[in-house]
């Protein structure tokens, strides 16, 4: 049986950031239900090499006073180009890892936002430099292992990604496909009680008074 989850990655999507909405669901849902976790929601930045090392910094307690993030006890959720990520985190390190409509290939589908761009969240600009590009084919994992610590929740109204190339993507893996929703899955609300099953993250027991 696996270990219980002691802590929860969130990874925004291109362009987005902790203050996305499903990663201020997703903390939420922490806080109400399960508030002994511990919980990251890093803003990434552009670079994908730099994204992934900020990352595995936060899991080994490089970039805190904490300790490493104990192993087979965290898992990672990530969203679009987070889910990339988090699959990449996956392929690593072994965690479990939940992928909300995921990116398959984003250095192929990126190639047309090089340049300076808007972020969702905030005035600040981005800038997606073209060595970017190899940066993500440099991360691309060729074959996914141990495919049960996947669960993909993937719409077919999906306006960005193909939801066939992602349900081909992570085929032998848990997958929630979604007959219509869209690449923000505006209805996340109603997924995330499978997303903290399959992590295993059922809600806190009220305390009983004695």
């Amino acid at each position: 049986m696996s270990a219980p989850i002691t802590h929860l990655l969130y990874l925004h999507g291109f362009r987005s950031s902790p203050q996305s909405t499903k990663a201020r669901m997703t903390a939420a849902w922490v806080q109400a239900q399960r508030p002994d976790l511990t919980w990251c929601c890093p803003q990434l930045p552009a670079s994908p090499r730099a994204a992934m090392a900020l990352v595995m910094d936060l899991i080994d307690g490089h970039h805190t006073a904490h300790a490493p993030w104990p192993d087979g006890q965290y898992a990672v959720i990530g969203s679009s180009l987070g889910g990339f990520y988090a699959t990449a985190v996956a392929q690593r390190t072994g965690c479990r890892a939940v992928l909300l409509n995921p990116a398959i290939n984003p250095a192929r589908d990126l190639v047309k936002y090089i340049g300076e761009l808007d972020a969702w969240h905030s005035d600040e600009r981005l800038h997606f430099d073209a060595a970017f590009i190899d940066e993500l084919h440099d991360l691309t994992p060729m074959l996914l292992t141990d495919l049960a610590r996947y669960f993909a929740v993937i719409a077919k109204g999906d306006e960005v990604l193909d939801w066939q190339e992602m349900t081909a993507r992570y085929a032998g893996c848990a997958i929630k496909l979604l007959a219509d929703s869209n690449h923000a899955l505006t209805d996340y609300a109603e997924h995330l009680p499978a997303v903290a099953d399959f992590l295993g993250l059922a809600p806190a027991a009220p305390a009983v008074s004695t």
